[in-house]
């Protein structure tokens, strides 16, 4: 812990000293902005030329374009007199002289800035800055969760099943092309809160408070190398507005409610946010028929279940940021995350042991329920120094994750041929991150990043069994005895160190170039709180270099890019503990402390072009992975099953997706997405003869949307959702299709909205069949899990602006500009 308070106390010292030195500026320095809207659609101009000349000047000293918001900023504006002159193309220019700045107030924020067509241009110009559901960015694809109304309600598990190459199982585990080994950020960060278990954590946040969701496939040795796959960035919904503004929202259905509210205080060079949001799903029964048997014909035993679960979870966080001056900032920001859930559960099974003369033949009942609860919190810190040079700056960030997880359960038995067994296991989970990023472009057409980042993890893990004897199912568990031989206290710390350079080049004829090297060094250990004859302590440590390379050419409305990188996946405490969990008294589950990392490396064709309002991409790809790691299935004893993860050998897959977007008509929407690619493991040594998965086949996830937007308010969204069963070398693991609808009203000019949604509207329940063989064993399961669900969601956003306009006479007098309240956009409110 004194660690940690002498690194903020560095990290506060090292920004209250750049700030007083202000960037190496002689005098006092700030900014000019705005907001530029056409005077007749009023709405936002992306791309207007707005130039800073001296007052009365002729020759322009600087200038930027606006972005797609409308919104410009000119920094480096020392106290004075000046002109400023906003043009686009079919628009006279528009001049404002003079604005003025003065050491007192060195920031003037210039409002609305309207502009007007010519009139020739008056009837065939018409801006529009809404952005679509799905965009392509050179570097990733990013899904606008904010703008799709069939988001409304749910959780971030819900919002996943519709993001591009995305897919999530009904577990909530996600996949990325088909790889569970993915790496989910949050606002570009990782969060110690996914280190305990990311399908839970997700289906935890509401998916009102999720702005947008990114998918980076390749990364540059900037990111992290961890995550086989690639990277998966959640984006919350945090309004950078002047002025006070918020929003709330909420919503009930028949399978979960929810609600959101946020609050967003921005006063010249201060801002504050928070964000509180929650979800609830009402109690959801599903049923399995599920059974296992040995291949030797020695046992076998079939079980009929019904489970019943509920959840709860809720998000907040807080984040205040300031700006000492133009070349210095900081940024503090804390979330917090709370969720659990409960689940009952009975089963009928039938047993059948044939190692006993006469054979052993019974059936029993057995009982089960268990409670989980999760939390913790994610506090960063970020300090920026921009140096004079447009984009030259060193950002030095540090993060606190802090998590733990609680788990209770009971298995009674009316046999005495399984024990009862009570369990309780909890975690806990601290990560400490420091890093430091430094970015010089040397010319306009050559940039150099680099930077450090170091890593500590620290988790704890304690398991603790009581069992008992009794076959009454109405016995007291609290009566069972402690058992010290199944029971575990673990420590497990890992800790990463790691430095990375890039270089990009802008190349003649529209040719960019990327290379880039990262080089990551791990060391882990774990070991057992107390000694134990059968849990040994273990450390590995290992470098891994990792290469990264993009080249693209652009012609015209279409990018081509060529990329290469590698990427790692560090197992984690639950595949390397060597403790037995012997939990389910018919299936035990262990770890293996000598697994290596998955290693992958990805070369990728990817074209990307706009036509109109059209949108196409399309990748092929090859993907190898040595060291693939797998779950496997065998007999530990007769009657029981053991799940152990092993390096099984490697695999080449190839791979090709794509993603279109059309407007047939100007109300319609049409996009569609699919990713497809093979599995054809090559196992070593005698894991070989633990696959039954001899081909090569074809996995894929896909989906279809149609939108319409109507006169008045009116918009209504339907998704399908494709996926097709996920494979392993011993068997298929369960394939998932959905089909959900929306529609929406808006009212208030904008500020509201009301709407209904249902997932799965014509089928009650999903069907996931999971199925098993390997060397000794055979499994399946089959399970029919509720989906259809209908709600009702509403949102309003409050919040408005007053801007002083500076061609009004009347409040020339005031030199600066009165922010008040600004809506910015909208929220979705959730609810099914």
């Amino acid at each position: 812990m004194k660690h940690i308070f002498t690194f903020i106390t560095i990290l506060f010292t090292t920004a209250s000293a750049m700030a007083q030195m202000g960037g190496g500026s002689g005098g006092v320095v700030g900014r000019i902005s705005g907001i530029v809207i056409d005077s007749i659609t009023k709405k936002p101009m992306d791309y207007a030329s707005v130039s800073i000349y001296r007052s009365g000047g002729r020759a322009p000293i600087n200038g930027v374009l606006t972005d797609e918001k409308g919104s410009f900023k000119l920094n480096e504006v020392k106290s004075g007199k000046w002109k400023i002159v906003v043009s686009f193309i079919g628009y006279p220019s528009k001049t404002i002289d003079p604005v003025i700045t003065t050491p007192e107030k060195p920031d003037f924020n210039m409002g609305t800035v309207t502009v007007a067509p010519s009139g020739r241009a008056l009837k065939a110009v018409e801006v529009s800055a809404t952005k679509s559901v799905i965009e392509t960015k050179i570097d990733k694809i990013v899904y606008n969760a904010e703008k799709d109304i069939t988001s409304q309600g749910g959780n971030a598990s819900d919002v996943m099943r519709k993001v591009p190459l995305v897919s999530v199982d009904i577990n909530g585990n996600v996949s990325l092309r088909g790889d569970q080994n993915v790496k989910v950020l949050i606002n570009g960060k990782p969060s110690g809160a996914m280190a305990n278990n990311v399908a839970d954590v997700l289906k935890s946040i509401p998916a009102d408070q999720i702005k947008s969701v990114e998918v980076i496939t390749s990364p540059s040795a900037k990111y992290d190398a961890e995550g086989s796959a690639g990277i998966i960035n959640i984006v919350t919904k945090n309004k950078n507005v002047s002025g006070v503004s918020g929003s709330i929202s909420g919503g009930v259905g028949t399978r979960q409610n929810n609600g959101n509210a946020n609050l967003n205080i921005n006063q010249n060079r201060l801002s504050v946010t928070g964000n509180f949001g929650g979800n609830f799903t009402w109690p959801q029964t599903s049923n399995t028929l599920s059974g296992s048997s040995d291949n030797a014909g020695t046992y076998s035993n079939t079980a009929t279940t019904q489970s019943k679960i509920t959840r709860y979870g809720y998000r907040g966080s807080g984040a205040l940021s300031y700006d000492f001056n133009n070349f210095n900032s900081f940024t503090s920001n804390i979330a917090l995350n709370q969720g659990g859930f409960k689940a009952e559960g009975n089963s009928n099974s039938d047993y059948l042991l044939n190692t006993t003369t006469p054979a052993t033949a019974f059936s029993y009942l057995s009982l089960s329920n268990s409670k989980t609860t999760f939390g913790g919190f994610d506090w960063n810190n970020d300090y920026v120094h921009k140096f004079k040079k447009e984009g030259h700056q060193i950002d030095i960030a540090g993060q606190w994750s802090h998590g733990i997880t609680d788990f209770n359960s009971t298995a009674l038995y009316n046999t005495t041929f399984f024990s009862d067994l009570r369990s309780k296991n909890n975690g806990s989970n601290n990560e400490y991150t420091a890093q430091a990023d430094y970015t010089l472009p040397v010319t306009e057409k050559f940039k150099i990043e680099a930077g450090g980042k170091t890593i500590i993890r620290k988790i704890e893990s304690e398991f603790d069994n009581y069992n008992g004897t009794s076959s009454d199912l109405n016995v007291d568990p609290n009566t069972f005895a402690f058992n010290s031989l199944t029971s575990n206290n673990y420590n497990y710390d890992q800790d990463i160190y790691a430095g990375y350079a890039v270089l990009t080049f802008t190349l003649p004829k529209n040719y960019a170039l990327q290379v880039g090297s990262r080089l990551e060094n791990t060391q882990i250990s774990g070991a057992p709180k107390t000694s134990s004859a059968t849990l040994l302590p273990f450390s590995n440590n290992y470098n891994i270099y990792i290469p990264t390379l993009t080249l693209s050419k652009t012609i015209s409305n279409s990018t081509y890019k060529l990329t290469y990188t590698k990427r790692i996946q560090r197992p984690s405490l639950t595949y390397l503990n060597p403790f037995l969990n012997t939990t389910n008294q018919t299936a035990y589950s262990q770890g293996n402390p000598l697994l290596a990392p998955e290693i992958s490396q990805y070369a990728e064709l990817n074209y990307s072009t706009y036509i109109g309002a059209s949108v196409i991409n399309l990748s092929a790809y090859y993907k190898h992975t040595s060291n693939l790691i797998e779950s496997i299935v065998s007999i530990y004893k007769p009657g029981v099953t053991l799940t152990s993860f092993q390096n099984i050998g490697t695999n080449n897959s190839f791979g090709s997706s794509f993603f279109g977007s059309i407007n047939p008509i100007k109300i319609l929407t049409i996009r569609g997405s699919i990713n497809a690619f093979t599995y054809k493991p090559d196992p070593t040594g005698t894991y070989g003869l633990e696959q039954s998965q001899n081909g090569t086949y074809i996995n894929y996830n896909a989906f279809l949307s149609g939108s319409v937007n109507l006169k008045n308010g009116f918009a209504a969204e339907s998704f399908v959702i494709m996926n097709s069963p996920r494979r392993t070398i011993q068997g298929t693991n369960p394939a998932f299709s959905l089909w959900i609808i929306g529609v929406k009203k808006e009212f208030w000019d904008k500020k509201a909205s009301l709407g209904i949604n249902t997932f799965n509207p014509f089928a009650e329940n999903i069907a996931f069949n999971t199925n098993i063989k390997g060397k000794t064993v055979t499994q399946y399961s089959n399970t029919q899990f509720p989906f259809r669900s209908f709600g009702v969601s509403f949102s309003y956003a409050f919040g408005k602006v007053k801007f002083a306009d500076p061609n009004d006479p009347t409040q020339k007098k005031k030199k600066g500009v009165n922010n008040d309240d600004l809506k910015q956009g909208e929220s979705s409110g959730p609810g099914r």
